[in-house]
């Protein structure tokens, strides 16, 4: 997009300023917590347009755009951007439907981190044990105790889409409760962390780290205590940050940044995004333990400290490549 103005020497004329044209594609509810006033007005600042996609109409028909930023569930919108891609190879998706669906599933979402094996790179990460049940509810203790998972167990629905009932945790504390869940899910080993989770927001390069309250440790006398099957407190919101909690400096201590930067790294080269984050714990009792339990694409980021400034500098790196090529050009 070109805009009329002045030439520095004050005389009346045309000065030719490139705008970076983001089409957006999300719900009501994401563009209301993503594309915060704040955040608009600096984007504009610097040269950056937000203009909303019409789902109702076909995508070729609109724009021009440089970037696609797009948040929206469907095969019919993915086949839609990934039709796109192939035919405007110029315009920047972000990112390919096809990548997104790979963390739909939280059963394949955490293999790459299993297949990373950072053992031994300033800590550890992993994976707690885990297991998938697809079907017949009143053998699933006899399949967990099979595949030799311990109690107590986070029962996560095995199909992320978006919905609030995609986003319910239960933790259960007792074999017989166990035939009370709803298949298709995940059981996870839960895996005491003395109630604190790292959310490690990933926008391109920039990793930014914060603590969310999460559930306090359980011994085996609370877990005969207390049988059954309890819902797990949502961490996702800003109400639950311990970022300016009086903390143990042991528990409040973040993981060391090479390793986050290893761990991003390899996993935006892995998944192929460029927007996502990681829900991370430290076992207790160690320094360098750490396990990933969920990876969720293009997150509440207007709940991320400074993520305008962090955001549009992401935004800026592609105008920055769209100025070098229109130069080769000429």
């Amino acid at each position: 997009m070109r805009i009329k103005g002045k030439n520095f020497d004050g005389e009346g004329g045309e000065e030719e300023e490139q705008k970076l044209v983001v089409g957006y594609a999300l719900t009501l509810k994401k563009k209301k917590s993503f594309l915060q006033p704040e955040f608009e007005r600096l984007a504009c600042k610097k040269g950056i347009l937000f203009v909303a996609i019409d789902v109702n109409l076909p995508l070729s028909d609109q724009g021009p755009f440089d970037i696609i930023l797009h948040k929206l569930l469907g095969k019919e919108w993915g086949d839609i951007v990934e039709d796109y891609r192939q035919t405007h190879p110029e315009v920047i998706v972000i990112d390919p439907p096809y990548a997104i669906q790979h963390l739909h599933n939280r059963q394949s979402m955490l293999q790459d981190v299993v297949d990373l094996n950072l053992s031994d790179f300033h800590g550890r990460v992993g994976v707690p044990k885990q297991m998938v049940i697809v079907k017949d509810t009143l053998s699933i203790p006899d399949e967990v105790a099979k595949a030799g998972l311990k109690l107590p167990l986070v029962a996560k629905p095995l199909v992320v889409d978006g919905s609030a009932k995609s986003h319910e945790l239960f933790l259960a504390c007792d074999w017989s409760s166990l035939s009370e869940l709803e298949p298709p899910l995940v059981l996870q080993e839960f895996v005491n962390h003395d109630g604190i989770l790292f959310k490690i927001y990933i926008v391109g390069d920039a990793i930014k780290v914060v603590r969310r309250f999460s559930l306090s440790n359980v011994n085996q006398c609370q877990l005969a205590k207390v049988p059954g099957i309890f819902p797990f407190p949502r961490v996702s919101s800003a109400a639950a940050s311990a970022d300016d909690a009086d903390l143990d400096p042991r528990v409040a201590e973040l993981p060391p940044r090479p390793l986050l930067e290893r761990l991003s790294k390899e996993l935006r080269h892995r998944l192929g995004l460029r927007l996502f984050n990681i829900d991370m714990i430290r076992e207790h009792g160690t320094r360098d333990i750490f396990y990933v339990i969920d990876i969720n694409y293009f997150p509440g980021y207007g709940k991320m400290p400074d993520y305008e400034v962090i955001f549009t500098d992401f935004l800026l790196t592609f105008k920055k490549k769209k100025y070098r090529a229109i130069s080769c050009e000429d």
